[in-house]
C-alpha cells in the first residue's frame, strides 16, 4: 500500500475518493484545511500528497510553499479547470504534476500510479554502476540525490526525473515529448507547459557555467539538451 495524503476541504468528495483509492492499492489519510495539510505532510511518512488549491487557513499554494521547505514528496496539485496561472504557479513553486478538478478518478489513479512508477524506477538504480555524471553534474538515483559544483540540489520528484533524462542523453537533444513521458509519466499534450516550467525551476537552481550561459540549453523546434563546458 502507498500512503497517501489527500488535502480537500470538500469532505464528501475525500472521503468518496478514499474509498475509490483503497482498492487501487492506497492508504489515504485526510485533512480538510492547508496548515493540517502542511503539518501532516512534513512528517515525511507519505509516498504521495494531492493537494486542492482552494483551502481555508493556507490555501494550496501557501500549503506548498511550506512542504517544500521541509520534504521533497512528490506533491500533485487539483486546479481549478482552465486556470493556466494556478498551475504555472503551482509548478514554480514546486509541484511534480497536475489535475483538473473536476477529476476523473480513473486518471487521478494513472497519475498517482506514473508518479509511484518514475520514483520507484530511480529508487530500485543503486550502486556505483547507478551514480550517473555530466560534467560537475551527480545524481545518485538509488538516493534520489543531485548535486552541482559539489553541493546538494534541492528537487522536486519530478525536477529530478526530468535532470535524470537530461543526464543520461548529455549533449544530445531530447524531446519534449520524451521529458513528458519519463518525467510527468504521461504523453505530451497541445498547450501542456509543464515541461518547459519544471525546466525554468531547474536553470534557476543550476545557475550559469562559466561563459554565461545556461547547463540546459532550448534547442528549437526539439527540446532541450544538457551541456557540461
Amino acid at each position: 500500500m502507498s500512503r497517501l495524503l489527500l488535502v480537500d476541504d470538500d469532505v464528501e468528495l475525500t472521503e468518496m475518493l478514499a474509498e475509490y483509492l483503497a482498492p487501487e492499492g492506497f492508504d489515504v489519510d485526510m485533512a480538510h484545511d492547508g496548515e493540517d495539510g502542511a503539518n501532516r505532510a512534513l512528517t515525511g511518512v507519505y509516498d504521495l500528497v494531492v493537494l486542492d488549491i482552494m483551502l481555508p487557513k493556507l490555501n494550496g499554494l501557501e500549503t506548498l510553499q511550506r512542504i517544500r521547505r521541509g520534504v521533497r514528496t512528490p506533491v500533485l496539485m487539483l486546479t481549478a479547470k482552465g486556470d493556466d496561472v494556478e498551475r504555472i504557479v503551482g509548478l514554480e513553486l514546486g509541484a511534480d504534476d497536475y489535475l483538473a478538478k473536476p477529476c476523473n478518478p480513473r486518471e487521478l489513479v494513472a497519475r498517482l500510479r506514473a508518479i509511484l512508477r518514475r520514483t520507484g524506477a530511480a529508487e530500485s538504480e543503486s550502486g556505483a554502476d547507478g551514480v550517473l555524471r555530466a560534467g560537475e553534474l551527480v545524481l545518485r538515483p538509488g538516493e534520489r540525490v543531485a548535486e552541482w559544483r559539489g553541493a546538494a540540489l534541492e528537487l522536486t520528484s519530478t525536477e529530478f526525473n526530468l535532470l535524470q533524462v537530461l543526464v543520461r542523453h548529455a549533449r544530445r537533444p531530447v524531446s519534449k515529448a520524451e521529458l513528458s513521458e519519463h518525467s510527468l509519466g504521461r504523453p505530451l499534450v497541445r498547450y501542456d507547459r509543464s515541461v518547459d516550467m519544471h525546466v525554468s525551476n531547474l536553470r534557476r537552481k543550476l545557475g550559469a557555467l562559466a561563459d554565461g550561459r545556461s547547463p540546459i540549453q532550448t534547442v528549437r523546434g526539439t527540446g532541450y539538451q544538457l551541456i557540461t563546458g
